[in-house]
C-alpha cells in the first residue's frame, strides 16, 4: 500500500483530520483491537455528544478517556443490534444481510429465536460463520485475521468470540488465522464472571453451563474477576510476543459488560458510595473494570516502548441492555438517553456504539470525525492499517461490503457521503420494545428509515437533527419514504437477505418497497 499524503489540513466540513507523520521507522504497526460486549454509546465519561450527558457523568472511565485524549472519536460509529451478527461482518467485511448470521448463534442447528403465533423466522445462517462449506446454515466468508497472519501478524485472541455455533469450524479462533486463543469458544455471553464459582464450572472442572468461560482455571478460587483474568492473559501473550520481532495484533474481546450483571469487589462500593442503586452500582463496576483493562494494556504499550508504533481501536459490538428490569433500574428503554431504546434495536439506542482510534502519527489528539462508520467496515480499514491494500487483496475471492475509514483519519476523503448503511432483523429477540423484532433499516446521510416486516410500518427520522428519534417523519415526506424503501430493498435483494414467512401462507413477508 502506498502511504497516503499526510499533508492535508483539517477538513472541518468533514469533521474529520489529518497529520503529518510515517509510521515510526517503516515498521509496521501493532494493532490492538479492544472490542467490549453489550456497551452503549453513552457508557462511559467520554462524550459522544457535543456536551456531557448525565450518563457521561454516571460512569468513571478515565482510560476511555486517556485514549480519546490521544486519539480520534467517531460519533456515528454503527453496528448490529445483536452480538452475532456484529462480529461475524467484523470478521468477514460483510454486511450481517448478505452473511445471514442474523441473529445470536450458540447450538449447532438450534436457532435462538423467539416465537411469534403468526409469523416464522427464515432458515438463516444458526451455524454461523466458517471458511469452509462443510455445515449448513453456514455462511462461508473470508478472515482479516487470516490476511493479517499471512502477511506476517502474530495473531492473539483474548475473550469472547461468538462467530459459529458449537461443534462446527467457525466456534474456534484458530479457524479464523488467530495462533493464540484465550477463552474464546462459540457461547454469546458468561455464566459468571466470579472466580468463586469457578466462572461457571464445578470444583471438578465440568460445565454448568454452556457459556461457562474457559481457560481460566488457574483462577478459580482466586477472587479474580473475570475481566482482570482476561486482562492479566492478554498481557502474558504480549509479553511472549515481543521476543518475536513481528508486528502483533491482539483482538481484546471482554465478556463484560453483558449480563449477568455481577458487582466488580473492586469497584462497586464506590459506586453505591457515589449514590447510584444496587443495580447500577453492578453495572457502573463492570464498565470501570472494563475500563480498567484498557489503562493495563495502554501501560504495556507504553513501558514497552510500543505506544508509537501501537494502534489502538475501542469499539462495542451492539447497544446497552434497556429492556430487562432485571438487570438495570430506571424507565425501560432509557438508559441509552439521549439516544431511544438499546440493543435488540434498530433505534439509534441498539445500534450506535462508542468508537475511539488512537493511530500515532495519524489521528490527531483530542479529535473527532461526525461521519458514519460500520462495523464491517473493520476489515478492509484494519488491513490498510497493517500496510496491506484492500483493494488488492482478493480476499480469498469474497467481496467485501465494508469501506475503509482510513480517508476519515487522514483527510482525503469522505466513504460515507450518499453511503446507505443497511440493517435486518427478521427475527424475534426474546424481549420487547421499540425498535426490536422483526425490523430492517436505511440509513443514508441524515436520513433513517425503519421497516417492520410484520405491520408493514416505516418509521422516517432526521438522525442528525434529532438523535432521540421523537419525530417520525414519514407522514411528512412521502417521496423520500418511497426512495429509501426501493434502496433498501434493493440492497437487501441483492445480499440474498431473509425475511420473516407469514405461517398461514408459508410465504415471505413483503420487502419495504411492497407497501
Amino acid at each position: 500500500m502506498k502511504m497516503r499524503s499526510m499533508v492535508w489540513p483539517f477538513l472541518a466540513a468533514m469533521g474529520c483530520g489529518a497529520t503529518a507523520a510515517q509510521d515510526s521507522a517503516g515498521k509496521r504497526p501493532n494493532i490492538m483491537l479492544f472490542m467490549v460486549d453489550d456497551m452503549g454509546w453513552q457508557d462511559t465519561s467520554v462524550p459522544f455528544t457535543p456536551e456531557a450527558t448525565d450518563n457521561n457523568r454516571k460512569y468513571l472511565t478515565p482510560n476511555m478517556e486517556r485514549l480519546a485524549r490521544s486519539g480520534m472519536r467517531f460519533t456515528q460509529a454503527y453496528a448490529c443490534a445483536i452480538s452475532s451478527p456484529s462480529r461475524c461482518s467484523m470478521l468477514t467485511g460483510a454486511n450481517a444481510a448478505r452473511h445471514g448470521v442474523t441473529n445470536w448463534t450458540l447450538h449447532r442447528d438450534r436457532p435462538e429465536d423467539g416465537r411469534n403465533d403468526s409469523i416464522a423466522m427464515p432458515d438463516w445462517n444458526y451455524n454461523g460463520i466458517s471458511r469452509v462449506g462443510s455445515i449448513n446454515n453456514t455462511f462461508v466468508g473470508p478472515s482479516f485475521v487470516q490476511e493479517l497472519k499471512d502477511s506476517g501478524y502474530h495473531t492473539i485472541h483474548v475473550g469472547k468470540a461468538h462467530f459459529g455455533a458449537f461443534d462446527t469450524p467457525g466456534e474456534s479462533p484458530h479457524h479464523w488465522g488467530f495462533e493464540v486463543n484465550i477463552a474464546g469458544t462459540a457461547a454469546g455471553g458468561l455464566a459468571t464472571y466470579l472466580s468463586e464459582r469457578n466462572y461457571g464450572h464445578d470444583d471438578a472442572g465440568n460445565k454448568l453451563a454452556p457459556n461457562a468461560i474457559e481457560g481460566l482455571e488457574k483462577y478459580w478460587g482466586t477472587g479474580t474477576f473475570a475481566t482482570e483474568a482476561l486482562t492479566r492473559e492478554a498481557i502474558k501473550t504480549l509479553d511472549k510476543a515481543k521476543k518475536y520481532n513481528q508486528p502483533w495484533f491482539l483482538y481484546m474481546a471482554h465478556y463484560a459488560i453483558h449480563v449477568p450483571i455481577d458487582r466488580d469487589p473492586r469497584f462497586y462500593r464506590k459506586h453505591l458510595d457515589r449514590g447510584l442503586s444496587e443495580k447500577e452500582a453492578a453495572y457502573a463496576s463492570l464498565i470501570e473494570g472494563m475500563d480498567k483493562s484498557i489503562g493495563d494494556l495502554l501501560d504495556w504499550v507504553e513501558a514497552n516502548g510500543e505506544a508509537d508504533n501501537t494502534i489502538v481501536i475501542f469499539m462495542s459490538d451492539n447497544g446497552g441492555l434497556a429492556a430487562s428490569t432485571e438487570w438495570r433500574d430506571g424507565e425501560p428503554h432509557t438508559q441509552n438517553a439521549p439516544l431511544r431504546s438499546g440493543k435488540g434495536s434498530l433505534l439509534e439506542g441498539g445500534i450506535r456504539e462508542p468508537l475511539i482510534v488512537r493511530w500515532p502519527g495519524h489521528t490527531p489528539s483530542g479529535s473527532e470525525c461526525d461521519r458514519y462508520v460500520m462495523i464491517e467496515d473493520f476489515y478492509p480499514t484494519i488491513l490498510e492499517m497493517a500496510g496491506i491494500d484492500p483493494e488488492a487483496s482478493d480476499h480469498y475471492g469474497h467481496a467485501i461490503d465494508g469501506r475503509s475509514f482510513v480517508p476519515l483519519i487522514d483527510g482525503t476523503g469522505d466513504p460515507s457521503a450518499d453511503r446507505a448503511l443497511i440493517w435486518n432483523y427478521p427475527h424475534v429477540w426474546g424481549l420487547e420494545g421499540p425498535g426490536i423484532d422483526l425490523n430492517c433499516a436505511i440509513r443514508k446521510n441524515r436520513w433513517k428509515l425503519i421497516y417492520n416486516y410484520a405491520t408493514g410500518r416505516k418509521e422516517l427520522y432526521d438522525v442528525v437533527s434529532d438523535i432521540g428519534e421523537t419525530r417520525d417523519r414519514a407522514a411528512e415526506l412521502p417521496d423520500l419514504v418511497r426512495q429509501l424503501s426501493v434502496e433498501l430493498s434493493d440492497s437487501l435483494r441483492s445480499a440474498g437477505a431473509m425475511r420473516p414467512i407469514l405461517k398461514s401462507t408459508g410465504k415471505p413477508l413483503p420487502w419495504p418497497d411492497a407497501r
